[in-house]
């Protein structure tokens, strides 16, 4: 697998802790990164988490195909874990209606109640894969390959999403 840059080197599939992410375009490489990732590593569930996915390269169509051509892929499942999708649904376009598309398999969720705690911005798989944004503010995160950090965070996160509701439908009916 080619790396992308994400830092002052490629990434590859035998790194354990990733050059450290530092800007916003870091941050949107390592995204991109992810999905390639759990593509070569036949993940069969990706879970995307962010209060709002405000800041996310959501509308970008090289992220929208890499995702398209991993979902294709039997049993895949991306899960969306936001406090809400009003962003998304205002100024992504591209993400929206390819969301459509992807109806099947795409689960948009949220925590439904204001008690759950604050949302982490991260990307998890069902192995190993682990992105947290640690600061959002100065774009300060990590990406790993270390199984456990990524087992606790998928813990963490199935706890909410057991409680989460759907939310964000394909398409609204009106009368």
């Amino acid at each position: 697998m080619g790396g992308v840059r994400l830092g002052a080197r490629d990434c590859t599939m035998t790194d354990r802790e990733l050059p450290p992410l530092q800007s916003r375009a870091a941050f949107s490489a390592a995204v991109h990164w992810c999905v390639a990732q759990a593509s070569a590593g036949g993940a069969h569930r990706l879970v995307f988490i962010d209060p709002d996915f405000t800041d996310w390269p959501l509308d970008d169509p090289d992220l929208l195909d890499a995702l398209g051509a991993w979902l294709r892929q039997p049993q895949r499942r991306l899960v969306l874990l936001a406090r809400h999708f009003d962003e998304v649904l205002r100024s992504r376009p591209r993400f929206v209606a390819w969301r459509r598309s992807y109806a099947h398999a795409v689960e948009p969720r949220s925590p439904g109640d204001d008690q759950a705690p604050e949302l982490p911005t991260l990307v998890i798989d069902d192995g190993q894969l682990c992105l947290h944004l640690i600061d959002k503010r100065l774009w300060r995160g990590r990406v790993s390959l270390e199984a456990r950090r990524a087992r606790v965070w998928r813990d963490r996160i199935d706890a909410i999403l057991q409680r989460s509701e759907p939310c964000f439908p394909a398409t609204t009916l009106g009368l």
